[in-house]
């Protein structure tokens, strides 16, 4: 079994009107303004991971500004996974600074999803930081037994679309002030593992996992063999982040990574089946 934990879809009129969502929002705007960028539908996912062996995938949404586009997008979501059961698991999205935050997470809840993600504080324009702000957030997803995922930004190295600032110190604060919160940083967490060699850094730590997306864009494939030395394979999510790149593209370097096969399985699957709650069967 193969579950890729970071992929994007949008509704298909998104794509026909792709240049009035960029104006509309930020986010949007600062993923998708290359004419290179791939957007993609339900149905485009659905082929990639038959053609890649793929049996699931956690679908995500982005960092909306606009609360009502997290709500339009979330129902697309949220539609897209209940004609594709079993196979695509929705993560929402909410503008933690808008009023109607808490009301659409738990709108969001009542129709199955699984987690709130892919944030993107630096964007949406609220401090992850900020514990007041964030409180009834997490504890709602506690009590729900959801993840929250966030975009994450290496705080060195080249620059790229969408890349960001939300730095490893933010991510680390996060984590410091909702310990019991099952918290996933994407991109490797910007190389928040790397601290992990810290016992208290370690310690913060024990509820966060970290995926793959991207991964060949940020970094050597001995990626793999640190990270599985310093956190261990059971705190690493194989994500793709398709379609910015063929999921077939991490599968491959995953497989190639000098890390035991049980290594392997635990990022393949093992761990994101243990996260979501998904029957081997």
């Amino acid at each position: 079994m193969t579950i890729d934990f970071h992929t994007h879809i949008f509704p298909r009129h998104m794509l026909n009107h792709r240049e009035e969502y960029m104006k509309r929002d930020s986010c949007f705007a600062e993923l998708n303004s290359s004419p290179k960028a791939k957007i993609i539908c339900a149905e485009e996912l659905i082929e990639s991971m038959d053609k890649e062996s793929i049996q699931t995938s956690v679908i995500l949404n982005i960092g909306w500004c606009s609360h009502e586009l997290c709500v339009e997008t979330n129902d697309y979501i949220m539609e897209s996974a209940a004609r594709y059961s079993g196979r695509l698991y929705p993560f929402c999205t909410i503008q933690p600074t808008s009023a109607h935050a808490l009301s659409e997470l738990e709108r969001c809840i009542r129709n199955g999803i699984y987690g709130i993600g892919e944030m993107r504080p630096d964007i949406q324009g609220y401090d992850l930081c900020d514990k007041q702000l964030m409180s009834d957030i997490v504890a709602l997803c506690i009590k729900n037994n959801l993840c929250f995922l966030t975009h994450s930004s290496e705080p060195v190295g080249h620059q790229y679309s969408g890349k960001g600032n939300i730095s490893t110190a933010m991510l680390f604060q996060f984590a410091s002030n909702f310990p019991q919160l099952k918290f996933i940083c994407s991109h490797w967490g910007g190389g928040l593992p790397f601290y992990a060699l810290m016992p208290e850094v370690a310690e913060i730590l024990k509820n966060t996992y970290f995926d793959t997306a991207a991964s060949p864009f940020l970094y050597r494939p001995q990626i793999y063999e640190h990270m599985v030395n310093i956190i261990s394979s059971k705190k690493i999510l194989f994500g793709s982040d398709y379609p910015l790149m063929p999921q077939s593209r991490v599968i491959s370097q995953i497989q190639q990574a000098h890390i035991t096969k049980k290594a392997k399985q635990d990022i393949l699957a093992d761990n994101a089946r243990n996260i979501l709650n998904i029957n081997c069967s």
